[in-house]
């Protein structure tokens, strides 16, 4: 394999300038109906009362909705493997939204404006003749870095995303010089070890196109902090070091500070090679002019110290430091700068519990791996580069594939490393048996999205959850342990129901769990933070469960997995029975919002709750009669065949299914998702015969029809809710917004069925409307609302884009 192929710009990705201008201006603030004012109203009232309380005790809600995040139109690929915090990048150049305390986010984020990349160019009298920091941002207000060089010309430079990796591309064409920054993060499909590391690459390769030679530096800088204002070091320090492994010898600097009494430091090294040098700068004031690391790199094209065994400290301040990289680059040739940025946080604490990061498994506990991270980094990222380039290159070189696609595929998966991802090791105490994941794979958790702090929420993720079991399977399977755990878990704590003020249990004994937890509890402990509604009662929670442990034994062939699973899965059926009220085989919703659609009331039979219902009638009964419980499985039998009847003749109306069968105003809605347990059945590879299939080609193409086509053009994807006259549902705030995991979901059931150009062209303008229009790119929200807002900033349904390839692949 040729390595100029592996490292090439690629054809495909998100391509962008960096002074790019979105055309859509959205925000988080909408206006809404008087009805759905009126309806909401009650909630809202209740919400304040909780959002004070919560302020007097010095807590904040796990959804704030008084202080919504703003639109981040500059987000580029963040950098760093899965669950070991994360550092943002901006694609004009920068770093932002840098997350090491595991759930928290500050919005709008700190400004890491001294986290830069600078370079200096010097004839060969060693003369400077340019230097500039590459970045397009402009120059920081008041004093801070104002000595600085910044606005580099957009124009002249351009950005390529292709997650994990990406390429920016500056040239500086009246200096006859171009420089292509390529970034790699460790996120490799299956590889556990190297996907959990806290660190990336730079590679910057320094084109010369002059006649005689010129002497280039880049200056890469860095700074502390956490990435929250609240967790500033009280100590910094700096010292640098030199790492070495084999023939490779890595020069950095290390920042030393401590989070919440944790250890913590970041580390900016660069490989030594015979043809440069390398300098360090150990300290820099970055909320002052920088005029001193600036002269002196401007006056000698790198730094001012060269040895190992300087250390600087500040007390009670920020601070930042640098490395340089210097070298001739001869005449019409090429030469590589290599550059690292790891970080090693070992442990942390959500409350009471103190945990260990998965990656201390390899790198150690003791908060000094930082030497040794940046030169397995460094050693490494070329075989990184390989294995990603050969799990991207059969998509990316189907010629049948839409570009666009591609670059949706895997630019989508920053979610698995930037939502609050945690992956921490089992504690040695903990009883697991034998053939247990976690013990060999650990503990994996993402937030619902980075305003909606909630750790797995399972009704999301059995969306998302199509990512992690292509891609890292041990991870869906602890997942999936912990949730198997926690349903017969009660917590009899008495909870306030915000949606209809009454009380309630925290969590019902034999239940699948809404979520695992908030971040500044103890999550995997105190499990359903969730305080709107009573989620012992959602309808889907259970059957998603069920319908999850067959898709994922179909996938990983694990048996053994499927034996331990089912015990639940029984009593989580057993419970979903209970609401069948009139023993038709069909369960029915309560009348108020009691899944998902958590502000959209199903009543009596839904089509999204029952199709997902006798989806995992269906696959219960299979995998009864796998391990020899026959009896289940006829008992279930009999359920499934009186379902499939009630179903179709409560719900059918001869061109779609119905929202639901309580003949209310808006019963006869046509729901983008109401064939959501079909979809599970194909993703589950069931050659499926639950529902009509002449019944579905006309479901299907009527919501092609009317939510996406109807809905300004097909250009936004999917809407919710929509009614057979063109007429957007407007009869709950849920139905007139597009949901970005729901509709890629949705694209993937057109494809199974055979839809396939409108597949594409359904999941096409949600894609455009988020990177290209939005400026929402790497920050894919929970839902769009016409044109102008936005909810839900970071959101990890989208991840569900994963299950469009498993159908693309099934169509082989």
């Amino acid at each position: 394999m040729d390595k100029e192929e592996i490292v090439a710009i690629p054809n495909y990705g998100w391509k962008i300038k960096l002074n790019h201008v979105f055309s859509q201006k959205r925000s988080q603030f909408r206006f809404y109906s008087l009805r759905q004012i009126f309806s909401l109203l009650p909630l809202v009232f209740r919400y304040i009362i909780y959002y004070i309380k919560l302020w007097f005790h010095g807590s904040k809600p796990n959804m704030d909705f008084l202080r919504a995040a703003p639109i981040l139109p500059y987000k580029g690929v963040p950098l760093g493997g899965i669950g070991c915090g994360t550092i943002g990048t901006k694609f004009q150049g920068g770093f932002t939204n840098i997350q090491m305390i595991p759930g928290s986010y500050e919005f709008p984020p700190i400004t890491f404006n001294a986290a830069q990349f600078i370079v200096n160019i010097q004839d060969k009298n060693n003369h400077t003749l340019y230097q500039k920091v590459l970045s397009c941002q402009s120059k920081p207000t008041g004093k801070r870095l104002s000595s600085w060089e910044w606005n580099f010309p957009g124009e002249e430079a351009e950005y390529i995303a292709l997650y994990p990796r990406s390429w920016t591309v500056f040239n500086i064409s009246e200096q006859k010089i171009k420089l292509v920054c390529r970034q790699i993060s460790p996120i490799i499909p299956k590889n556990y070890m190297d996907s959990s590391i806290p660190g990336a690459v730079f590679n910057w390769t320094v084109y010369n196109y002059n006649s005689d030679d010129r002497h280039i530096s880049i200056t890469f800088t860095f700074q502390s902090g956490s990435g929250l204002h609240s967790h500033k070091a009280n100590t910094v320090s700096t010292k640098t070091f030199q790492e070495t492994s084999g023939l490779i010898v890595v020069n950095g600097v290390i920042i030393e500070q401590k989070i919440n009494d944790y250890p913590h430091s970041y580390g900016i090294a660069t490989k030594k090679q015979a043809n440069g040098s390398s300098s360090y700068f150990l300290y820099f004031n970055p909320n002052d002019s920088g005029n001193d690391i600036w002269k002196t790199l401007k006056a000698n094209g790198e730094l001012n110290q060269f040895t190992s065994t300087n250390v600087s400290k500040s007390d009670n301040e920020e601070m930042a430091c640098a490395v340089c990289y210097r070298s001739c680059v001869s005449s019409n040739s090429s030469s590589d700068y290599i550059f690292s940025l790891t970080w090693d946080m070992p442990k942390f604490s959500f409350s009471t519990q103190a945990l260990k990061r998965f990656y201390t498994k390899y790198f150690g506990e003791n908060g000094d791996a930082v030497p040794q991270l940046s030169s397995y980094c460094i050693s490494n990222y070329s075989r990184w580069e390989k294995e990603i380039y050969n799990w991207q290159k059969p998509v990316l070189e189907n010629k049948s594939l839409p570009n666009w696609y591609k670059s949706a595929l895997f630019n989508e998966l920053y979610y698995i490393s930037d939502g609050g991802t945690v992956w921490t090791l089992i504690d040695n105490n903990e009883e697991l048996p034998q053939h247990d994941p976690r013990i060999e794979y650990g503990r994996f958790g993402y937030l619902e999205g980075h305003e909606y702090r909630m750790y797995n929420t399972y009704d999301v993720h059995f969306y998302a959850s199509c990512s992690l079991i292509s891609l890292w399977p041990k991870l869906q399977l602890s997942v999936q342990y912990d949730i198997c755990d926690a349903i017969e878990k009660e917590d009899k704590t008495r909870t306030w129901f915000l949606y209809n003020g009454e009380h309630g249990y925290r969590k019902v004994k034999d239940t699948v769990p809404h979520d695992l937890g908030d971040p500044d509890e103890n999550p995997f402990i105190l499990i359903n933070s969730y305080q709107i509604h009573d989620v012992s009662t959602w309808r889907d929670l259970n059957l998603k469960y069920v319908l999850q442990v067959y898709r994922d034994y179909v996938l990983t062939k694990d048996v053994q997995y499927v034996v331990d699973m089912f015990p639940q899965v029984v009593i989580v059926m057993k419970h979903s029975m209970t609401w069948d009220s009139d023993n038709d085989g069909m369960i029915e919703n309560s009348g108020y919002p009691d899944q998902t659609y958590d502000a959209w009331v199903m009543s009596g039979t839904s089509a999204y709750c029952g199709s997902l219902w006798l989806a995992a009638l269906n696959v219960t009964i299979t995998m009864a009669n796998m391990i020899g419980e026959h009896d289940i499985a006829n008992e279930l039998s009999d359920t499934l065949t009186k379902g499939k009847h009630s179903f179709e003749k409560k719900l059918w109306n001869g061109v779609y299914y119905n929202f639901d069968s309580s003949g209310g105003a808006h019963s006869t809605s046509i729901m983008a998702d109401q064939l959501c347990g079909l979809w599970w059945l194909h993703c589950c590879n069931i050659e499926q015969n639950v529902f009509n299939p002449t019944y579905v080609q006309q479901s299907l193409q009527y919501i092609y029809e009317k939510n996406v086509c109807c809905y300004f053009g097909g250009s936004q994807g999917a809407v919710n809710g929509m009614f057979p006259d063109g007429k957007i549902d407007r009869s709950a705030v849920q139905s007139e917004e597009v949901w970005t995991g729901v509709t890629y979901a949705l694209a993937s059931l057109l494809i199974y069925e055979g839809f396939i150009e409108q597949g594409f062209k359904t999941a096409e303008g949600l894609y455009d409307t988020v990177y290209n229009k939005s400026g929402l790119a790497f920050a894919t929200p929970e839902a769009l609302y016409e044109t102008n807002s936005f909810r839900a900033i970071s959101y990890m349904r989208a991840l569900s884009v994963w299950s469009m390839q498993m159908a693309i692949e099934s169509t082989k």
